[in-house]
């Protein structure tokens, strides 16, 4: 795998080959294998090694950037030419500030735990096979069919500047997701870590078999408003929507849900949020695309948001603007994409904080009178950007909840649901899990129970 020393050299040749008044490589990539099953059967088996460098050149207040994944001498010299050729006929840009230096980089440094776990890294196709083994054998115990995959992988990020920074990340990730489908339903269920040690395919393959099984012939209740319960998985997939609306640059852009409404209580008092790298169930690299380290940044406390993530440049901008007086402290936070870009910023390292009375997913159907229980939703869409009205349905698992218990499989529903509304209203929440879905990026949230969650429409499966 690239190592942190042979990037320096290629830094270092990169450098060589430049004119520029700034150099700044970014160096991404690593290994990745993935087992993918079907039918109950293995039919593909996966793996790719590869890495590439993105170099980033400024002139004057131009900059731009290009990649390659050859480290020859000729095309290390050939992406320097192109990223300075495409740099010389850019418009100058007035909010470019120079690149960080190594002081400014490490600012707000804080512990990381380890993301590399050799023993993931080591994972073999036959290791993986027999995971897959193990949950087809729970699928053909309850006659079901299997479908999903296993994956693992190692990647490294890092960044060297010619001001002096240079920072690395090395980090292992291993994911399971497994769909079990009946005749008239299905179950799902998925999980991910950087320490495969913490994957148990039989725990989530016995969990998808249950929900298809207890889900089977669904009936059909009418749309409405409906006390809902919502597994982790789906609570992620909802509130990813409205996490790129928390840069600083979204707000100058006008974009934001939060224009006019940062330090107002927008959400229930149960609803506090962070953006915290260093969390013990997060992942990712310490450091921005710019390579300023991340702070943690409070976003939501008791409902009422707090805090703005910001790049550099968005961070003296917005000292300079209307809003300067009106969001709290503006300073750079470390969650800045790489330069150029349109979106500024965004965090990315979401966490709920835990309820002061959790409740488990059982305890709050026990307390539910009259409710929908929903594993997963898909095909979220955005109908109002300010209000964060949603639109999506629910798959794999929707359940009818009557006096404290589930009773049966019901048909899914299509809803339309605003996320102030959301989390102005929720009543319980668990402790907050690692969660993976398939419409947002992984963050570590609860599951929640929410009441009047509006179905607008019922499917016909």
């Amino acid at each position: 795998m690239l190592n942190k020393e042979r990037a320096g050299d290629i830094f270092d040749r990169v450098r060589k080959y430049s004119t520029a008044d700034e150099v700044e490589v970014l160096f991404y990539g690593g290994t990745s294998a993935l087992t993918r099953f079907a039918n109950n059967t293995i039919h593909q088996n996966v793996a790719e090694e590869n890495y590439g460098v993105s170099v980033r050149t400024a002139f004057d207040g131009r900059t731009a950037r290009a990649t390659t994944n050859k480290f020859d001498e000729e095309s290390l010299r050939r992406v320097v030419q192109a990223s300075e050729a495409l740099a010389r006929v850019q418009q100058p840009d007035p909010d470019l500030l120079p690149m960080p230096d190594a002081g400014e980089g490490a600012r707000a440094t804080q512990s990381l735990p380890s993301r590399y776990f050799e023993h993931t890294a080591a994972i073999t196709p036959e290791h993986r096979a027999d995971s897959v083994g193990k949950i087809v054998n729970i699928a053909t115990k309850h006659k079901l069919t299997a479908a999903g995959i296993f994956s693992t992988a190692e990647s490294i990020e890092g960044i060297f500047n010619s001001h002096g920074l240079s920072d690395w990340h090395t980090q292992t990730s291993s994911e399971i997701s497994i769909t079990m489908l009946a005749a008239d339903s299905s179950g799902w269920q998925k999980t991910n870590s950087p320490d495969v040690a913490n994957l148990n395919a039989q725990a989530p393959a016995e969990t998808a078999a249950k929900k298809a099984l207890d889900s089977a012939h669904p009936e059909e209740i009418p749309a409405g408003k409906y006390t809902v319960i919502l597994e982790p998985a789906a609570v992620l997939d909802m509130v990813g929507f409205m996490f790129f609306d928390f840069g600083g640059l979204s707000i100058l852009d006008q974009r934001s849900f939060l224009n006019n409404r940062v330090g107002t209580k927008l959400f229930g008092d149960n609803i506090n949020i962070s953006d915290d790298v260093v969390h013990p169930l997060q992942s990712g690299a310490p450091f921005d695309g710019e390579g300023v380290r991340r702070q943690r940044v409070s976003l939501v406390e008791n409902g009422m948001v707090k805090r703005l993530v910001y790049a550099r440049a968005t961070a003296e901008k917005m000292k300079n603007s209307e809003y300067k007086d009106k969001l709290g402290i503006i300073e750079p936070t470390g969650h800045g994409f790489p330069i150029p870009n349109e979106m500024g910023e965004a965090p990315m390292n979401i966490v709920f904080a835990a309820p002061k009375d959790p409740r488990t997913i059982d305890q709050m159907v026990a307390s539910t009178e009259h409710g929908v229980l929903v594993t997963r939703l898909w095909y979220i869409r955005e109908v109002d950007p300010y209000e964060k009205i949603l639109t999506g349905m629910t798959r794999d698992g929707t359940f009818y909840v009557q006096d404290g218990k589930i009773r049966h499989g019901i048909r899914n529903f299509r809803f339309n649901e605003s996320l102030i509304h959301m989390l102005s209203n929720v009543e319980e929440m668990g402790t907050p899990v690692r969660a993976s879905g398939e419409e947002s990026f992984d963050m570590v949230v609860p599951a929640m129970k929410v009441k009047e969650f509006n179905f607008t429409e019922v499917t016909k499966f």
